[in-house]
């Protein structure tokens, strides 16, 4: 479970790491009241659970809070990479004296974690990792020792931090092994005029497996706030709410992002990202058409399978079965490859359903259902479709 930026802020702050005094609001009115309470001049940042904020406009500095109610307002709403801004935080200025880059994160083939730290932090981090490689260090970190006051040396060495950072250095790793977090990221950790050490910044992602031991995690995940997330949530099943029109189901993650990318390529907008996984039976099929299917937004729903250990056949028998449990309402366009694809076309097929389509390829598929989408908006709307012309 990725955090937000506020929530990764409250454990840094609660393990003792210095973060600017902030405030999370969702409208513009809120904005310019934390700004009167944090003295006038602050920062907005838009709160996506993405990177690129700050090149996507999300960042962006006040200097009273008149100029603070007029940055929310623009933010708030915003699209970042298929991310809905729907709150802000306002956060208190910092005088900045150099910019560095710490995290950790699991190693999962070597089976230990990995500590990756950098004297050239911000946004830029991505172009000198590829560009610069050697600028920055990655330290493997044993799970049994942990990180002493000798390993956060040095981490601090390595990366080119100063030694001051090693208290921050050891305060990241309490957040990682006491929060079951797979990732801790601080981008900036910063040197202020006064040479403190804070951070600017902070991306946390929790373990979803050790949630039994993490009660509190609960009040973090916001997959509550959409109803049918909280569905998926409980039905087990993958699924991520977008704002647009086109439902998508897919079985592996690479293949669902894949056909999201060929969605929008197409000038429809992906409406969710929903993984069956390897197994489509009947049962997770149902459950993942019966949540696309109630989302009001979507207009048409793709389901794009690449037949592996499960194959084709038993996934178009598994969405036969669906449709006896779920009342389709909306086009269904159906692509299947891999193994025995042509027999579960054939069981599609024979189900002559009006509302299911097939296609052979992930283009085809995605281009239709984007098609299909279209003509349900101008039915909805009264107007035409060019299309049918």
């Amino acid at each position: 479970m990725d955090l937000y930026e506020h929530q990764a802020r409250e454990l840094l702050h609660e393990n003792g790491v210095l973060v600017p005094r902030a405030e999370v609001v969702d409208t513009a009115e809120a904005a310019r009241a934390a700004a009167e309470r944090l003295g006038g001049r602050v920062v907005i940042k838009a709160q996506v659970k993405t990177g690129g904020r700050g090149k996507a406009g999300g960042v962006k500095l006040a200097d009273d809070p008149a100029a603070a109610e007029l940055t929310a307002r623009r933010i708030l709403g915003m699209d970042i990479k298929g991310h809905t801004v729907h709150r802000v935080m306002v956060a208190e200025p910092v005088e900045v004296e150099r910019e560095m880059y710490l995290g950790f994160t699991l190693d999962r083939a070597a089976g230990r974690f990995l500590a990756i730290a950098s004297a050239e932090g911000g946004m830029e981090i991505e172009e000198v990792a590829a560009r610069r490689p050697e600028a920055v260090a990655r330290i493997a970190v044993d799970p049994a020792e942990g990180v002493t006051e000798a390993k956060a040396a040095e981490i601090a060495v390595a990366g080119g931090l100063p030694r001051e950072t090693t208290g921050t250095i050891r305060r990241l790793w309490t957040v990682l092994t006491a929060h079951d977090a797979l990732l801790v990221e601080v981008n900036p950790l910063v040197v202020t005029r006064d040479g403190s050490i804070v951070a600017l910044d902070g991306k946390v992602t929790l373990d979803d497996n050790a949630r039994f031991r993490q009660p509190s995690w609960d009040a973090a995940d916001d997959r509550a706030r959409d109803p049918l997330e909280a569905r998926a949530a409980a039905a087990g099943i993958g699924y991520v709410k977008l704002d647009g029109e086109v439902g998508v189901i897919g079985n592996g993650a690479g293949l669902v992002m894949s056909t999201l990318d060929v969605v929008a390529g197409c000038g429809a907008r992906p409406a969710d990202f929903l993984d069956i996984g390897g197994g489509a039976s009947a049962q997770v099929m149902a459950d993942g058409l019966s949540l696309v299917l109630d989302d009001p937004d979507v207009r048409s729903v793709l389901v794009n399978v690449f037949g592996g250990i499960t194959a084709c056949d038993a996934v178009a028998d598994g969405i036969v079965r669906a449709l006896d449990t779920v009342a389709l309402t909306k086009p269904l366009v159906v692509r299947l490859d891999g193994n025995n694809a042509a027999r579960g076309r054939a069981i599609l097929g024979q189900l002559a359903h009006p509302l299911v389509h097939q296609a052979d390829t992930m283009d085809g598929a995605a281009a239709r259902a984007a098609e299909l989408a279209g003509s349900a908006a101008s039915s909805a709307t009264g107007t035409s479709d060019p299309s049918a012309a």
